[in-house]
């Protein structure tokens, strides 16, 4: 009943007791955030490499589906700077059909990722990975705009980031003032207009009162050189009907990568947006089901030309704070940015490209998180390891490189700490009994008899630790009657580890040295079972605790 359920939309939960009152709020916070969405929608599209009603439609169509079928009350699902770098990236190698490829295959992945219930899996990701890289995102985000910013005759920007500050610095001599100007004005209102008011986007005020100014000065005082959407695009107010996506293994093989780095990036994005939303309702979202959702948004999408979808944390925010509570919302939201795509889309051929830039910039800042990786400065140096690698990584590669070593190195790193806490221990003729939590004892010490000793494993026996109990084992060097193998602090053991303790056992053997275990508690006892070396070793061998085996040991001692 509780698989069910994870896998259960909110939606049909929030339909069985809702009223007319709930409707109205999340009605107009549906249109509040729809409002919001539109500039960033069409921000994200053009900074990603496509026409601007591809953001829209991603919003639309990505934004329905992650609301009728998410795991969170209030998710507000779309395009998000975050994929701005690795969308770009692959349409300059691989076309909008590799783009439309890749996303598909990252759907899949996520749905995956949510039937086999990875959502609470992918939360684990360390902190300072996906600091680094929403930080070298940022400032990747930053550097595509100074093109539009300056106003810069430039035919084709380079994809990699050394590359186009050389391209910038080349052509600076055609900078244009006007703009600059726009941008900097717009930038001017997007950080002002909360002052006044906290309703009406900072964003959606700058396109509005920017693009009737520039349309007046390019009309009526025959002003040139401000670029506008409509010089760059043609906008198609309308759906786009549905393509055909062709595949094959070459095409699959080449965009796994990408594809994989959509599907992490777009899981982690949306289970934290998700979670950040429970903390101010108080809900609970169903992480598994989120997946699929997020990975069915990504499957439709690109069949009508969007982008990659996931769960968006301004909007999110922006939709709880104007008082949206269910799916419906998100629905809303959707159905606003269809009208306005269908009644309003011709229209945003006039708003200036510097705007745009103006908007994306302050949307790198706000991304950036400069005061968290500050603070993350101050960490262990390994945590600062990850944090810096993985910075420059997605700045100076790609994003698909900074994940794929982020983590290879946070793991390394996470075993390298285990193995340095995990500790061997030997005893040879008495047993300090004073921090026992295992059995009550008389006594604080207890005396083994001549002949055993106790070699205690302190941290989980994995392959990260197996080495060093075999450089205990050869470091005393002796040959005693019996060997007692305290387990008692063994949380798991691994099959390098199983692999250790059975080469243990077999030379033991040959050595007539006698195997006795303690403490092991049921997982690992479970393991021995399973893998038989429970039957080889003796169910007789293996003791509840020190006491026991002790006193086993003794028996052997004594019986030769």
């Amino acid at each position: 009943m509780k698989s069910r359920f994870d896998f259960r939309p909110k939606l049909l939960a929030v339909l069985e007791n809702y009223s007319k009152e709930k409707f109205m709020a999340d009605l107009m916070a549906g249109i509040i955030v729809g409002i919001v969405a539109l500039p960033l929608a069409i921000a994200f599209g053009i900074a990603s490499g496509v026409s601007p009603e591809k953001g829209l439609v991603t919003a639309i169509i990505g934004g329905f589906i992650v609301s009728f079928l998410g795991g969170s009350s209030v998710q507000i699902g779309g395009p998000t700077g975050a994929f701005i770098v690795i969308v770009y990236g692959i349409i300059q190698n691989f076309g909008i059909e590799g783009l439309a490829i890749a996303t598909v295959i990252a759907g899949i992945l996520l749905v995956l990722m949510g039937v086999l219930k990875l959502g609470t899996v992918i939360k684990f990701i360390p902190y300072p990975i996906v600091v680094g890289f929403t930080s070298g995102i940022a400032l990747t985000i930053f550097t595509t705009q100074m093109k539009d910013l300056f106003g810069l005759s430039i035919e084709k920007v380079p994809a990699d980031f050394i590359s186009k500050w050389i391209v910038y610095f080349e052509h600076f001599g055609s900078f244009n003032i006007w703009p600059f100007l726009i941008g900097v004005i717009s930038i001017l209102i997007i950080v002002f207009t909360p002052r006044f008011s906290k309703k009406i986007p900072g964003s959606l005020v700058a396109i509005v009162v920017v693009t009737i100014i520039v349309y007046a000065m390019k009309n009526f005082a025959g002003i040139t050189g401000i670029e506008t959407i409509g010089d760059r695009f043609t906008i198609n107010a309308s759906l786009p009907a549905p393509e055909k996506i062709t595949f094959s293994m070459e095409t699959i093989n080449r965009l796994l990568p990408s594809a994989f780095t959509i599907a992490i990036l777009g899981a982690i994005e949306s289970l934290l947006s998700a979670t950040v939303a429970d903390g101010v309702t108080g809900d609970k979202h169903h992480s598994n089901t989120e997946l699929i959702a997020q990975g069915a948004a990504n499957i439709v999408v690109p069949i009508f030309g969007g982008i990659p979808v996931t769960g968006a944390i301004a909007r999110t925010m922006t939709n709880i704070n104007n008082g949206g509570r269910s799916p419906i919302a998100g629905i809303v939201h959707a159905i606003v940015l269809l009208l306005i795509l269908l009644f309003l889309g011709p229209l945003t051929k006039h708003i200036p490209m510097a705007c745009l830039a103006g908007v994306l910039i302050i949307v790198s800042y706000n991304m950036s998180e400069w005061r968290t990786f500050r603070s993350l400065m101050k960490n262990p140096k390994s945590d600062v390891a990850v944090l810096l690698t993985t910075f420059f990584l997605t700045v100076i590669f790609d994003l698909t490189i900074a994940i794929e070593i982020g983590m290879l190195i946070a793991m390394l790193l996470f075993m390298r700490r285990v193995a340095e806490t995990t500790k061997v221990s030997v005893s040879k003729e008495v047993i300090d009994l004073s921090d026992e939590g295992e059995i009550m004892h008389d006594d604080s010490v207890l005396v083994l008899p001549t002949g055993v000793e106790v070699y205690e494993i302190d941290g989980p026996f994995f392959f990260g630790i197996a080495n060093k109990f075999d450089e205990s084992m050869k470091v005393i060097g002796d040959k005693p009657k019996v060997r007692i193998i305290r387990m008692r602090k063994v949380p798991f053991m691994d099959s390098t580890g199983l692999h250790n303790l059975e080469s243990l056992f077999r030379l033991s053997q040959k050595e007539h040295i006698h195997i006795i275990l303690s403490g092991v508690n049921q997982q690992v006892h479970g393991v021995l079972t399973k893998s038989g070396f429970a039957d080889k070793i003796g169910d007789d061998n293996i003791c509840s605790n020190i006491n026991e085996a002790i006193q086993k040991a003794n028996e052997f001692v004594n019986h030769k």
